[in-house]
């Protein structure tokens, strides 16, 4: 008989009881958690080696100032127009057309400068060094760079015409100002001036020192170049160098004279300068700008002097250039600026100087006038002037010797009057 096994109900085992526990924690409270254990590193390791800590942070420092001075360097050394006439163009070095070129507009390296034959335009770089550039000319903008130590390097390229460069003090020693034309480079000393020209129709390439020092590198040619000494060349000739003369020292009118005047076209303007040791001819010239693009006068001759009529009122510069036997030219002279005004036709004007204090080499004006009068020292405009007419006026830091400064005033009337002071700076 076979086994048989009743059925019964199924027994189950028992699983054991499982319990999780969690605790909530906030991102917050990790970063407190960090920031104390970063704390507490940097504590111990400040005990332990505070010299190594030290150089540490003063890289991660470092790093960060690099940083923020990369930012900024870009917009501080950008060179800008201070000057323009006439017609100058601009093609930046990311564009293919030529725009007209304005007091907004800024030159970077690569960018192109062209100015017509009625054109004329100064460009200042960051350390202060000027670059005027004549009509007719092209120019690149070749160098323009500032380091963190305020070390500077500008450069232009002359691609034909002319160029006057100005230095200054640099902050570091290390700074350099050049001018590249043709195949030769001159790097200007601190408070230097040069005129260069480079002409590649006539094959003729020339830098003039006026003021300062140069060098200039040409292949394995280098040549320093002093104070009215000139470098000159042609592509298949050595570089030679001579002595050139001195422009004259500019006498009358004297620089932001004001000339008053009861018909400016019938006056006769006085102009007249220094002699130069060798010169035997001078050259006039008198402009209504300070590039001379627009020459109203000009006159050569043998004296120190000129009288020239016909002008219009309003400000004009004029300069001498001297000449020699061998018709070789000086620099033109450092430009004088003056006013030639018309003398009002109605009622003279109060205007007097009470008193002057000098204060070092600052001269300090008080006088008085008519309420309402407008004045001018000397071709500055006198500020500050009360409602009953007296005035105070310091002049700027005069060198030793003796001035003279015009006083110059006009009334509500139109009426005019001037006075002459002579101030001696001991």
């Amino acid at each position: 008989m076979p086994y048989t096994r009743q059925a019964g109900p199924l027994k189950h085992d028992k699983v054991p009881r499982i319990e999780v526990y969690w605790t909530a924690v906030t991102f917050r409270t990790v970063a407190v958690y960090l920031i104390l254990i970063v704390a507490s590193v940097l504590a111990t390791l400040y005990l332990i080696r505070p010299d190594w800590y030290s150089s540490v942070a003063r890289r991660i420092s470092n790093t960060l100032g690099a940083d923020a001075a990369t930012a900024v360097v870009p917009s501080q050394n950008q060179a800008r127009f201070v000057n323009l006439d006439g017609k100058v163009e601009v093609k930046k070095v990311s564009s293919v057309n030529w725009a007209v070129a304005d007091y907004r507009t800024t030159l970077d390296k690569g960018d192109l400068v062209r100015t017509a034959s009625d054109g004329a335009a100064r460009v200042t770089f960051v350390d202060g060094t000027t670059y005027t550039i004549k009509s007719d000319s092209f120019v690149t903008v070749e160098e323009n760079t500032i380091e963190r130590d305020k070390t500077t390097s500008v450069m232009v390229h002359i691609t034909s015409g002319a160029v006057d460069l100005t230095t200054g003090t640099w902050d570091s020693p290390r700074s350099r100002a050049q001018v590249s034309f043709a195949n030769a480079r001159a790097s200007l000393h601190e408070n230097s001036r040069a005129a260069v020209q480079s002409d590649p129709s006539s094959d003729r390439h020339e830098i003039t020192v006026s003021a300062g020092g140069a060098t200039m590198q040409r292949g394995s040619q280098q040549v320093e170049i002093l104070k009215w000494e000139r470098a000159a060349f042609t592509a298949s000739g050595p570089v030679t160098k001579s002595a050139v003369l001195a422009p004259p020292q500019l006498v009358q009118p004297l620089n932001l004279e004001p000339l008053i005047e009861p018909d400016p076209r019938r006056a006769a303007v006085h102009f007249s300068w220094s002699n130069v040791p060798g010169a035997v001819s001078y050259n006039l010239r008198v402009s209504t700008n300070s590039m001379f693009t627009r020459d109203v006068r000009e006159k050569t001759g043998s004296a120190t002097s000129a009288d020239v009529s016909g002008l219009e009122a309003g400000d004009y510069f004029w300069t001498v250039t001297a000449i020699d036997a061998g018709k070789r030219q000086s620099a033109p002279s450092d430009p004088f600026k003056f006013t030639l005004a018309a003398q009002g036709k109605g009622q003279e004007m109060v205007l007097e100087v009470d008193s002057t204090l000098l204060h070092g080499n600052v001269v300090e004006l008080i006088g008085h006038t008519e309420p309402g009068a407008a004045l001018i020292v000397n071709g500055e405009t006198v500020a500050g002037i009360r409602p009953d007419g007296h005035f105070r006026y310091f002049t700027q830091p005069l060198p030793r010797g003796s001035h003279e400064l015009t006083v110059t005033g006009q009334n509500r009337r139109g009426g005019t009057g001037f006075t002459r002071i002579t101030i001696v700076v001991p």
